[in-house]
């Protein structure tokens, strides 16, 4: 009981510590998205639900931006010259929950709002965070594609980002607690591994996987990135219709490995309405709309509102499937 009444004290501290006030009439309000890495795919879609919601909001202006390599050293050089330049949010998806509080905590003193999304912020440096899906629910559907894709039994692996991705982590516990379950008695995790969501690495440890474990029958891949090098690596080694990759993957990224064969299916959110929402709520914040309390419900435009709970999470929606019926569909959208 103590230790929630220490974190609700926590998230009520940032509520005040956060708070700013909208610009003045004529300025545009400035939200600054820092995504884990340029040139990725997801964060690309998300910007483009970002300046979405800037349209639809109306004086908004959007900052995108992030390190070339995904590193928390990167980022916290960016939030600095972000501090510099007074801007009114930082959105952030963070390569290191931990790291980044300092920095993070220094915005907020400054009047700026700071909101984490995917991959989120520790408690005490951030108001929110949005978290695209249920943690529970996304572990959970991985396995369930697995296991469907293995015809319920055999050796699986999974491939990772960065050992430190803190809700890789989190869904990878809630995977292995499914595992435990008597429906996937016959089911065994053999790996993990970490491609620190990098192509070339990431492919690497895929091939070491194939090569390490003859008896693989399937990989599951919790980031864009390592899915697409997962399938690419199945793919190389002859592989096709022996070991079967999942995860979550972007549809355009994805569609010629359903193809091929090399995926029966993926899970992901929509990273659109990802980046639309979490832009949503920082300007709620900004304009103190929306305050970092538990309990407390966050507007985010057409998706409606999320709640926040007593670490200050709050989530957006369940995973969504992807195969060979939907994705050629979709790829033309992200």
């Amino acid at each position: 009981m103590k230790h929630v009444l220490l974190v609700l004290a926590s998230v009520a501290a940032l509520a005040a510590c956060g708070e700013k006030k909208a610009p003045e009439a004529g300025g545009k309000t400035r939200i600054a998205m820092v995504v884990k890495s340029l040139g990725n795919g997801f964060f690309d879609a998300a910007h483009t639900g970002a300046e979405e919601a800037a349209r639809e909001l109306g004086g908004v202006e959007i900052i995108y931006t992030g390190p070339t390599t995904p590193s928390a050293e990167g980022q916290i050089e960016i939030i600095n010259s972000l501090i510099s330049q007074k801007v009114d949010a930082i959105v952030i998806s963070a390569n290191d929950p931990n790291a980044l509080v300092p920095i993070t905590k220094k915005a907020m003193q400054r009047g700026i709002s700071v909101i984490s999304f995917d991959s989120g912020v520790a408690a005490g440096g951030r108001q929110m965070q949005l978290n695209p899906s249920n943690a529970q629910l996304i572990g959970e559907k991985q396995i369930q594609m697995a296991a469907a894709a293995m015809q319920g039994a055999g050796e699986l692996a999974i491939l990772s980002a960065s050992a430190q991705a803190s809700n890789q982590n989190i869904w990878i516990g809630e995977m292995k607690k499914v595992l435990e379950q008597p429906a996937y008695a016959k089911l065994k995790l053999v790996a993990t591994v970490y491609g620190d969501d990098q192509s070339d690495k990431s492919y690497r440890e895929a091939i070491g996987l194939l090569r390490s474990h003859p008896g693989l029958k399937a990989i599951i891949a919790p980031t864009t990135v390592g899915i697409v090098a997962a399938s690419k690596a199945v793919a190389d080694e002859h592989l096709v219709g022996k070991v079967f990759v999942t995860g979550l993957g972007l549809p355009s990224e994805m569609a010629g490995h359903v193809k091929s064969g090399a995926v029966r299916e993926f899970a992901i959110w929509n990273p659109i309405d990802l980046g639309y929402a979490a832009t949503y709520a920082a300007h709620q914040f900004v304009t103190g709309k929306a305050k970092a309390q538990a309990g407390a419900t966050v507007a985010v435009g057409r998706l409606g509102q999320v709640t926040m709970d007593g670490n200050g999470e709050a989530a957006l929606g369940a995973p969504f499937t992807y195969n060979a019926s939907n994705v050629e569909q979709f790829a033309k959208i992200f």
